[in-house]
């Protein structure tokens, strides 16, 4: 189980505003903002940081949603907080019959996703 994770962006003050909005749709908030980094969790947990550097590769990090509805909710606050559009809400049968997720380039380029695992009930 993973507990945490986080990686390197280039302007952090862009990057926090970038993730508040769209991570909220997944319940996340920042958690704690101190000179050079950032947290954002769900709950009192923080499992997603970021920290002011040089991003040494463009990475992926897929949040879970709770349905496909927040999917697309987390695509379009994404979208509208500066991401750009790598992959729109919708079924991926290659991963597996019921995987529906959405991708966005963050600010730096990385890839953000939020992923539904659940099978659609209507």
């Amino acid at each position: 189980m993973i507990d945490h994770t986080g990686y390197a962006v280039s302007d952090l003050a862009r990057s926090i505003a970038f993730y508040e909005k769209a991570l909220a749709p997944l319940g996340y908030t920042l958690h704690r903002k101190f000179d050079g980094g950032a947290g954002f969790g769900v709950g009192t947990k923080v499992d997603f940081w970021i920290g002011a550097g040089k991003p040494l590769d463009k990475n992926h990090i897929a949040f879970r949603a709770s349905g496909r509805a927040e999917v697309r909710a987390f695509f379009e606050a994404a979208l509208a907080a500066g991401g750009t559009d790598n992959g729109a809400p919708g079924t991926r049968p290659h991963y597996h019959e019921h995987y529906y997720g959405a991708f966005v380039r963050d600010p730096d380029g990385h890839n953000v996703e939020a992923v539904c695992h659940e099978p659609f009930l209507g």
